[in-house]
């Protein structure tokens, strides 16, 4: 079976300037994949370019086998989209909206009607699909755009900071649809500046820095090639890392110093590993 998404030696600069540089990644089918990168790292125009909103430089792009630059067309009716931005019309209903966007897609009825039925009652909205979209709360605005992503039936999701902004029962909410979605055979890529978001939901992570991939496993993975036991010492007002296999080795080398002050011992996480790998926190 091919690869749901295939990157290869994928280039693309802006006025000679390189964004992304020879990238080649793939996620399989049903897979749920995480990009991390920080600002500036290449990561957005990534999106763009899987989405058919960017042509790349050079390289090759195939999502669900299509390729981006020859085949835009059988992209996007095998894509969903949910942006961080809030991207429905908050002057038509719930129902409009899902309407509006099964139109587009050309769903006939009454498949539309029952696939906009079946969708809002997923994302916990039937009782709101005649209620205008200005009146939801960010939180069913965010399940909204996910249902209408859904409704022409994409065989892959790309879910670029999907909880940004949320409060965390609704971030968990999200969380819970979305790993629901993966365990029936959705393909999904997300991106996300919350690590706990990576670490709860994706199966493997691919970190990106300066137009590059820079690591790309699983969290098991990543956590053994830098240590799953961590020394963190005060410096001043910062924090200096120091990594260690495992947990027990990490106490070993903290019960060797004469002065532990400023010091302890914790076990690293994804988050320590990023900011290892990249040198600065996300932002």
């Amino acid at each position: 079976m091919p690869s749901a998404v295939s990157l290869q030696n994928v280039h693309k600069t802006y006025d000679k300037v390189p964004v992304v540089n020879d990238l080649s990644f793939t996620i399989e089918s049903g897979e749920m994949f995480g990009l991390l990168g920080p600002n500036g790292a290449g990561k957005s125009t990534t999106i763009r370019m899987l989405t058919t909103l960017t042509r790349p430089s050079s390289g090759q792009i195939e999502v669900a086998g299509y390729d981006v630059v020859r085949n835009r067309q059988q992209v996007k009716e095998n894509i969903g989209v949910v942006l961080q931005q809030i991207s429905v019309d908050a002057d038509l209903t719930v129902w409009e909206n899902m309407e509006l966007h099964g139109r587009l897609h050309h769903i006939p009825n009454p498949k539309r009607q029952r696939l906009i039925n079946q969708w809002l009652e997923y994302v916990e909205l039937a009782d709101r699909r005649d209620s205008l979209v200005k009146t939801l709360s960010g939180g069913m605005k965010r399940r909204l755009q996910i249902a209408r992503a859904l409704l022409h039936e994409p065989k892959v999701l790309f879910l670029d900071e999907p909880t940004v902004g949320l409060d965390p029962q609704t971030r968990r909410r999200l969380w819970e649809i979305i790993r629901d979605l993966n365990k029936q055979g959705m393909t999904m890529l997300l991106t996300t500046h919350y690590m706990d978001e990576v670490e709860f939901l994706c199966n493997r992570i691919g970190i990106m820095d300066a137009g590059q991939l820079i690591e790309l496993g699983t969290l098991q993975q990543l956590k053994a090639q830098h240590g799953e036991g961590l020394v963190m010492k005060q410096v001043g007002e910062r924090f200096e890392y120091k990594f260690f296999p495992d947990l027990a080795q990490a106490n070993a080398y903290l019960d060797s110093l004469p002065d532990k002050t400023g010091i302890m011992v914790r076990p690293s996480n994804l988050e320590d590993i990023f900011v290892e790998r990249t040198g600065r926190q996300l932002d």
